[in-house]
């Protein structure tokens, strides 16, 4: 009798729960679009978690529909202020690609080119947008990890819709299914800025042109009271409009100022925060604008407490989901493609079939993907399979297959260059490209590359390029013979190398980039200082095996902040057409180990070691290492080195030390102050002169500035060995 009281009991008060809960009014809260602007939902969304105001539906477009999406998966707005408090608001904007996550092509891609333009038909165009939006993608992804299987809106914590725009028709979309991060990208892809993104066949970009404030799809959707945020702007004047983001933003806003006069009048609490001074892409300002949203709230909050519950029911915080955090993928799968196999995309994400995977190296996979520039497009989700998961990737193929590339550089060896780039993908095979460097200047120099990338199996590539330079150097390539003959110090060198590679690698361990090949070189280098009779010092070829190991980790090639690289390289020469008669097989090894790590904010410490050495009864002069001068291309064995002209240091064999500190003083400029001791001479490595007290040393203090063309480096230098003193100065991407 007691259970049959207790049951009764307790179902009377379920009963009763649910039956306020029905008769208590449905709120549903509206947030408009604005860029950067939306970021004042949050402070709205604050007011109403303290108020206890129970939100049973949501909707928003563009930003509205991002924080309405989070909102609506179950994060706080207190865990929505912490999140965008991190978020790089650089990255929001462009394809933030971690260096890291790029392979060894990509990275030389990026550091080498100052403007890539799509080529096709003999017809220069513009990229379509300024970002495919994969750093939003990847975030938003790991965001909303704890609902990734939820393909219908309404199963959310709280029912969500957002609305797109059809770009081919101009029909408004509703979004309430699907994959989330996909719906909410796709209704903030804002015209030019982001890539449209693609949904059931239909391409679609920012929901603002058509249904910037989606108060009826709410009301559709059940709600008896709205509560809306408006962070839109009324028109502009000429001199208000700003740059092509307030033109775009006017064009969107002509057909919604119409229709907002009876949106606003069908909202029973209207919440319109001030910001004006803000801009679409002002999400360096952020906290200020979320400042914005909580004051305008708390300007009606004696309307929303009466909206909210006396006990203030908290919502329950959702555990963000870490970089380190793993999923088992079981399975993957990919679309059909045309011009890329399925071996080349998984060699690219760096990961397996039946293979464990954290949340870091998912987003590294995805970023090293979208910076082969071969997808124009890029998502992917989760599907439950039994107790683990499958990856599904959409991968969208970018039409354009041919890009003309263009950079500019000047040092004080090469002198000043132009270069031009044209690269053709797909030529002969799926995954295959060729890249040809035409550098025009005062010394002519191209690079042809073909590579065919296999992804994680070997890979194959043939390589062709020609070097030249002519400069008053303090080496002769031959042991000081031809300075001893003259008497002096320096002698004129015109010095040409012609090089073609055939060579395999492959990527070990999913760190470490290890190849080998064979190489032919022909050397010649003559001096018109010596006069007619000797000015040919070498017109000499080489037949060589090398192989090598790379690995590189740093986030950046020029003012690297953190991370370390290891380069090694053996090369065997086993054949010469011998000019000089002296040649007999010999071999060099060489290596360079660099750590860099930031040790306070904006103060980067780097130390570097390097050395190599020759292996033979008799080595050919030619093929030393020669050190000397900075911020050139380094080719064969010439290396960098403060306190000393270029190329004014020779010997068969060398080890190297640098210690550097860089201080980031103001965004993109940099003052930094470097000391490298070395010794170098014939075969130091067959008694103690390799650890002997160095023989050269150098000091040097620089000014840097990060541009679009690459640094610009100013660098004094000066030896306490011979008190020399040079100024170097070079400008854009070392080629």
């Amino acid at each position: 009798m007691k259970k049959l009281f207790l049951l009764i009991l307790v179902c009377s008060v379920v009963f009763s729960a649910f039956a306020q809960d029905q008769k208590r009014p449905k709120i549903g809260v509206v947030l408009s679009g604005g860029g950067a602007k939306g970021l004042a939902h949050i402070g709205v969304l604050k007011v109403l978690d303290e108020a206890g105001v129970k939100v049973d539906y949501i909707g928003g477009t563009s930003m509205g529909a991002i924080i309405g999406g989070l909102y609506a998966s179950g994060y706080t707005a207190k865990q929505l202020d912490s999140i965008f408090r991190v978020v790089d608001a650089d990255a929001l904007l462009q394809d933030y690609i971690p260096r890291t996550s790029k392979s060894f092509f990509e990275k030389r891609n990026d550091e080498v080119y100052a403007l890539t333009l799509p080529f096709n038909k003999f017809k220069l165009g513009v990229p379509t947008a300024l970002s495919k939006g994969m750093y939003n993608y990847n975030l938003l992804s790991r965001l909303t990890n704890h609902v990734r299987l939820v393909r219908d809106f309404d199963k959310l914590p709280i029912p969500f819709v957002c609305i797109a725009t059809d770009i081919e028709n101009g029909e408004k979309v509703v979004l309430k299914s699907g994959i989330l991060p996909k719906a909410v990208l796709a209704s903030g892809a804002f015209p030019s800025l982001y890539t449209p993104v693609e949904i059931d066949g239909r391409l679609l970009i920012d929901g603002g042109v058509t249904d910037n404030y989606p108060i009826e799809e709410v009301k559709k959707m059940g709600a008896d009271i709205i509560i809306g945020v408006d962070v839109q702007e009324g028109l502009k004047d000429r001199n208000n409009l700003g740059g092509a983001s307030g033109v775009l933003v006017q064009i969107t806003n002509f057909n919604m100022i119409e229709k907002m006069e009876a949106k606003r009048k069908a909202t029973d609490i209207y919440i319109k925060p001030d910001i004006k001074g803000y801009s679409v892409i002002s999400f360096d300002l952020g906290q200020e604008i979320i400042k914005k949203g909580e004051e305008a709230a708390f300007s009606v909050y004696e309307k929303i407490a009466q909206l909210g519950s006396t006990e203030k029911p908290v919502r329950k915080h959702i555990p963000m989901t870490q970089l380190s955090d793993t999923i088992d993928i079981d399975d993957f799968k990919v679309n059909a493609l045309n011009n890329y196999t399925r071996a080349y995309v998984l060699g690219k994400l760096r990961f397996k079939n039946n293979y464990k995977i954290t949340f870091q190296k998912l987003s590294d996979g995805i970023s090293n993907l979208s910076s082969t520039q071969n997808f124009s497009a890029i998502s992917y989700s989760f599907v439950k399979n039994g107790q683990r998961e499958g990856l599904v990737m959409e991968l969208k193929e970018n039409p354009v297959k041919r890009y003309l590339k263009f950079g500019v550089h000047y040092d004080g060896l090469y002198k000043s260059a132009a270069l031009i780039n044209v690269t053709q993908k797909k030529v002969f095979f799926k995954n295959d490209n060729i890249s040809l460097d035409v550098i025009l200047g005062d010394n002519f120099r191209y690079n042809l590359n073909y590579y065919y990338d296999n992804g994680f199996y070997w890979s194959f590539g043939v390589n062709s390029r020609y070097n030249q330079f002519n400069r008053n150097i303090a080496t002769d390539f031959n042991n000081g013979f031809a300075l001893e003959t003259l008497g002096t110090n320096s002698i004129n060198i015109n010095f040409s190398d012609f090089t073609q590679q055939i060579f395999a690698q492959t990527v070990f361990a999913q760190k470490f980039l290890v190849g080998g090949g064979t190489e032919w070189k022909h050397l010649k280098i003559e001096s018109e200082t010596l006069g007619d009779s000797g000015s040919v010092l070498e017109n000499s070829s080489y037949a060589s095996l090398y192989g090598y190991l790379k690995f590189d980790s740093q986030d950046k090639n020029y003012f690297a902040k953190k991370g370390w690289h290891f380069f090694g390289d053996f090369k065997s020469f086993v054949y010469s057409s011998d000019y000089t008669n002296t040649f007999e097989p010999f071999s060099i090894a060489k290596a360079d180990i660099e750590l860099v790590q930031t040790v306070f904010k904006r103060i980067a410490v780097k130390i570097q070691s390097e050395g190599g050495f020759a292996i033979g009864e008799r080595t050919i002069p030619f093929h030393d290492f020669v050190l000397g001068g900075y911020g050139y291309s380094m080719i064969n064995n010439f290396r960098h080195f403060y306190g000393y002209d270029f190329l004014s240091i020779s010997g068969d064999s060398y080890v190297k030390g640098e210690v550097a500190m860089d201080y980031e003083f103001y965004k993109k400029n940099h003052f930094n102050i470097s000391a490298n001791f070395a010794n170098v001479g014939n075969a130091i490595f067959e008694d103690d002169r390799w650890i002997s007290r160095p023989k050269y040393s150098g000091y040097a203090l620089g000014y840097g500035l990060e541009t679009f063309v690459g640094p610009i480096e100013l660098k004094h230098t000066w030896s306490p060995e011979t008190r020399n003193h040079f100024t170097w100065i070079s400008v854009g991407f070392w080629f």
